[in-house]
C-alpha cells in the first residue's frame, strides 16, 4: 500500500484530499497545526500528526515515525499555507516574514527532509501546492504572490536536480477553490494591516473587506476542494506524474495570457480583476 504525508488537513483542500485518498485505499498520514484539528482527523480514522510546518522537530518526528511504522514514505503533499492580504506598501517585514515562514520555509523544510529519505530509498513524489498566484500577481495579495512565486523557483530548480532518478516533483497551480482560505485571510488582514492609516484605506473598507467577509464563493470558475484532491489522486496513481497541473479554468486562461501578452498589457488586465 502506498502512503502519503499531507500537511494542512484541518479543512478545505487538505482535508478533502486526505478523505479522497483514504477512500481510494491509500494510507494517509494527515496532519494539522492545532490539537483540536488533529483530534478531528483521528476521529475520521486517519493516522495523524500535529505538524506546525514552522517547527522542524514536528516534521522530523512525523517522518521518523512513518519510517518506523512502514519502512518507507511514498509521497508528501505540501499543502499547508495561508494568504496575507494587503498592499505591498502596508506589509511590514515581520508580516512578510511570517507569510514566508509558513508558505515557503515550512514547505522547504518538509521538502528537504523528504528528499533525504527519497534519495536513500530510491523513489518518492513531492507534490507542491502552489497557486495561479505563483504564475500571475494580483493587487493587494503581494505577500501571498511572493511566497508562491518563491515556490515556483524552488520547484523549477529541484525538478532539474532529480532528473534521472525515480523522484518526481509536481506543482499544482490552483485557482479559485472553495475553502476556508478567505476566512483565514480576513483574520490576518484585520490583525496585520493598519487599515485606517493606509493610503488604500477606502479601498480596503469598500472592496477588500467586503470581499473577504462574504461567505459566498463568487469568483469566476470557482471549483470545489475535490478538484485539487482528484489531481493529487491522479499524481499518486501515475508512475511518472507531470511536473505541473493547472486546476480551474482561471489558471489555464491566466497562464496562457501571461505567455502571450506584454507585461504592460497583462498588468492592465489584471488590475481590472
Amino acid at each position: 500500500m502506498q502512503n502519503i504525508l499531507i500537511t494542512g488537513c484541518s479543512s478545505g483542500i487538505g482535508l478533502e484530499t486526505a478523505l479522497i485518498l483514504k477512500r481510494n485505499n491509500y494510507k494517509v498520514y494527515a496532519s494539522a497545526r492545532k490539537a483540536k484539528d488533529v483530534e478531528m482527523l483521528e476521529n475520521l480514522g486517519f493516522e495523524t500528526f500535529k505538524i506546525d510546518v514552522r517547527n522542524k522537530e514536528d516534521i522530523t518526528n512525523a517522518i521518523e515515525t512513518i519510517i518506523k511504522n512502514d519502512l518507507k514514505l511514498d509521497a508528501v503533499f505540501n499543502n499547508a499555507g495561508y494568504g496575507q492580504p494587503g498592499a505591498v506598501e502596508d506589509l511590514s517585514v515581520e508580516v512578510l516574514r511570517k507569510q514566508f515562514n509558513t508558505n515557503f520555509f515550512g514547505l522547504h523544510e518538509l521538502t528537504i527532509q523528504a528528499m533525504k529519505l527519497f534519495r536513500k530509498q530510491g523513489f518518492g513524489k513531492i507534490i507542491q501546492h502552489s497557486s495561479v498566484l505563483g504564475i500571475i500577481s494580483l493587487k493587494y495579495r503581494g505577500a501571498y504572490n511572493a511566497s508562491k512565486y518563491a515556490i515556483e523557483g524552488l520547484n523549477d530548480t529541484l525538478r532539474q536536480e532529480v532528473i534521472g532518478s525515480n523522484i518526481f516533483i509536481s506543482t499544482i497551480n490552483t485557482g479559485p477553490v472553495s475553502s476556508k482560505f478567505r476566512e483565514n485571510a480576513l483574520k490576518k488582514f484585520n490583525k496585520n494591516i493598519d487599515i485606517e492609516n493606509s493610503y488604500f484605506s477606502e479601498v480596503y473598507k469598500k472592496e477588500l473587506k467586503t470581499r473577504l467577509e462574504t461567505s459566498e464563493d463568487k469568483a469566476p470558475f470557482n471549483l470545489p476542494a475535490s478538484s485539487v484532491a482528484n489531481v493529487v489522486l491522479k499524481i499518486m496513481q501515475s508512475k511518472k506524474p507531470k511536473p505541473r497541473y493547472y486546476v480551474t479554468a482561471a489558471t489555464h486562461i491566466l497562464g496562457f495570457l501571461k505567455r502571450v501578452l506584454s507585461t504592460s498589457l497583462m498588468d492592465r488586465l489584471l488590475n481590472k480583476i
